[in-house]
């Protein structure tokens, strides 16, 4: 009996922060004994920061440049498609082309470039968000039969702790819109990568078309209270107004910043994958832990002595 045909996986984007996390994870056992071919696909000539010579001789790994004039061609043999390109205007009217590209694939099973906060059910314009939005809707009109999968991971760890979103270590404060102990999730990049690498791995049918995961769930004044006993010392909490804070932003803030949405919606629990709130799928992509070790709060603090390096923050 003819064992069935491993898909072939192609990452769009592969050369960028979250694209290489994913190639990373693809390239991991047990996933990448699953898939007889992995493509990196890039707009650029940048190479991947990992050395190929990593890669058993018997999974092929391609490297494909692409623009728009030949999307189809590229992913002509390519069962699963990871869009792992990056927010702005330019990059999403080129995420909309390689939809485009698709009714001409054998492509069965698709990840848009989410990977951040669940914004389906903001009542609020944003215009990245917005773009994600349309781009699915595209998607659903284009290709009703395409299984696709969004996978949220609220905040990004490593790039969440810091001044742009009030949480000022270094400075030993934190002031919090809204309540310091509404719960946050985060999850690491390395994280998000092996969320989309299990998936892949299952039958489109069976993939789910949202998925939620948390490396860590905690309150600001949780991160406080871990940031300190890594090393920063005491940290003075602040609360601001949240209803008000959120009628400014919504009303006056600039669109392509995410920074001061972020903070609202981590003050109103926006961001809360726990089984009881927004939904937790943790189980199903890494049941146990026995795939790999979630990264948690702990960890970064450990890491950066309890004041997190790296400052900005994902949407």
């Amino acid at each position: 009996m003819r064992r069935p045909k491993k898909p072939v996986i192609a990452v769009a984007g592969a050369t960028g922060t979250i694209g290489q996390r994913i190639v990373r994870a693809l390239i991991t056992r047990p996933f990448i004994t699953h898939f007889s071919e992995i493509v990196l696909l890039s707009r650029s000539d940048s190479q991947p920061s990992f050395p190929i010579a990593i890669f058993p001789a018997e999974i092929q790994l391609t490297m494909r440049r692409y623009d728009d004039f030949d999307l189809a061609d590229s992913l002509a043999d390519v069962d699963v498609l990871v869009n792992a390109i990056g927010p702005g205007p330019a990059a999403h009217a080129f995420k909309d082309n390689l939809l485009r590209a698709l009714p001409d694939t054998p492509i069965r099973l698709y990840f848009p470039s989410e990977f951040g906060v669940d914004h389906r059910a903001h009542n609020f314009r944003h215009r990245d968000w917005d773009r994600k939005k349309a781009h699915c809707r595209l998607a659903a009109e284009l290709l009703p039969s395409l299984h696709i999968c969004r996978v949220f991971g609220g905040l990004v760890l490593e790039r969440s702790v810091g001044p742009a979103l009030g949480l000022d270590a270094a400075h030993n404060r934190f002031q919090c819109v809204g309540s310091a102990y509404a719960p946050v999730s985060f999850t690491s990049l390395a994280d998000i990568g092996r969320t989309v690498a299990s998936l892949a791995l299952r039958p489109p049918e069976n993939v789910p078309d949202a998925v939620h995961v948390a490396g860590d769930t905690l309150s600001v004044a949780d991160i406080a209270g871990v940031m300190k006993s890594a090393g920063a010392g005491p940290i003075t909490l602040s609360e601001i107004d949240l209803k008000r804070y959120r009628a400014v932003t919504a009303a006056t803030k600039s669109a392509e910043d995410p920074g001061p949405f972020l903070r609202f919606l981590m003050g109103e629990g926006s961001v809360d994958h726990s089984a009881w709130s927004m939904g937790c799928d943790n189980e199903m992509v890494n049941p146990g832990e026995t795939l790999w070790r979630w990264k948690r709060m702990v960890d970064l603090a450990g890491e950066t002595k309890g004041v997190p390096y790296r400052v900005g923050w994902s949407c």
